[in-house]
């Protein structure tokens, strides 16, 4: 399940035959006896599945949280070989994010609400203690909630949060609907009615909203994945009903989300992961393949066929993908895996 930085355009694809969807993907560094550096993957998906793997991607072990085996986690945020975050999505309680600190062993509910429209969409991480999840709508606003301190979750104040549009949500197909850039920036894709983004930048307390031209008007199409890197905004989407539609399916902002603009030149159609690898390179990834754009977002050129939901770069040198049926893929090097 990985993408490496070279040779851009070149995909492997591996199946390690678990009945899962992969839709969350997180790597980080270890360190071992010797202080030897090396990344450790996390991924995690449908049907209460969640994997690491310790030699980039080459073998993955299985791991459970204990009566979470009906669970759907969206999102898995990892800060090395033992401490990660996992957050599933569901309809009040079966949105959960839960914690673990013996490398997925034992895992700690840590939040769940049942409010009604509490739907978890998407985990964001600075660091451990640094921490933002995103819900749909909870009486007419969308709900971030923070950990500051690795253990406990509160929602933020939404009294400077813009009111959602009717039906307007945030999709969770790969759990990156919500961005961290620099230390202050969020930004939130959203989608149904409008294809909005919300931006703080000030981790929370005031809030703007702007309008883009990505595909809107109905409950499948909108923005599915924001990657944010100094003022420079990218977004991409689309309707994931019809995944071979491509127009509409990408916009940039160069001023921190104030405006925005189609790409010029379209993915090859509906995308819901985003990532920034190696020399400054886009890859985006959805079901009926993989795009990439060096120039930030303006122009997409077509790069593989896999199946994949999400995407992650560890320092933009080394990328992980993951997608449907628990395939993985490999971007640039080529790589066996298998889950034991």
């Amino acid at each position: 399940m990985a993408v490496g930085s070279a040779n851009p355009g070149s995909w492997t694809s591996e199946n390690p035959g678990i009945d899962t969807n992969l839709r969350g993907a997180s790597a980080a560094y270890a360190h071992d006896t010797a202080g030897t550096r090396s990344p450790v993957v996390w991924a995690s998906g449908s049907h209460g599945v969640i994997l690491r793997s310790m030699d980039h991607g080459t073998n993955w072990t299985r791991l459970a949280v204990t009566g979470g085996e009906a669970l759907d986690f969206r999102a898995i945020r990892a800060f090395d070989a033992r401490k990660a975050y996992v957050m599933s999505s569901g309809d009040g309680d079966l949105s959960r994010i839960y914690k673990t600190m013996d490398g997925g062993m034992n895992w700690k509910l840590q939040y769940q609400d049942k409010r009604p429209g509490f739907f978890l969409d998407a985990l964001v991480c600075a660091s451990e203690k640094d921490c933002f999840a995103l819900s749909d709508p909870v009486e007419g606003k969308f709900l971030l909630l923070r950990n500051v301190d690795g253990e406990h979750w509160s929602e933020l104040p939404r009294d400077n949060m813009p009111a959602a549009l009717a039906n307007e949500g945030a999709f969770a197909a790969s759990g990156t609907s919500l961005a961290l850039c620099g230390s202050d920036d969020i930004y939130i894709g959203t989608g149904g009615p409008s294809a909005r983004v919300f931006h703080s930048a000030d981790r929370g307390r005031t809030w703007s909203v702007a309008d883009t031209p990505i595909l809107s008007g109905k409950a499948s199409f909108g923005i599915f994945s924001v990657n944010c890197s100094g003022s420079s905004v990218i977004a991409v989407g689309g309707d994931y009903k019809n995944v071979n539609r491509s127009d509409r399916v990408a916009a940039y902002s160069r001023d921190a989300g104030k405006t925005w603009k189609l790409a010029t030149q379209q993915p090859n159609g509906f995308r819901s992961g985003l990532a920034l690898a190696a020399g400054r390179l886009l890859v985006a990834v959805g079901p009926n393949g993989e795009d990439v754009s060096a120039d930030q977002g303006v122009t997409w050129t077509h790069s593989g066929s896999l199946n994949l939901n999400a995407i992650v770069a560890l320092d933009g040198q080394n990328v992980w993908a993951v997608g449907a049926g628990s395939a993985t893929a490999l971007f640039g090097r080529e790589r066996r895996a298998g889950v034991r």
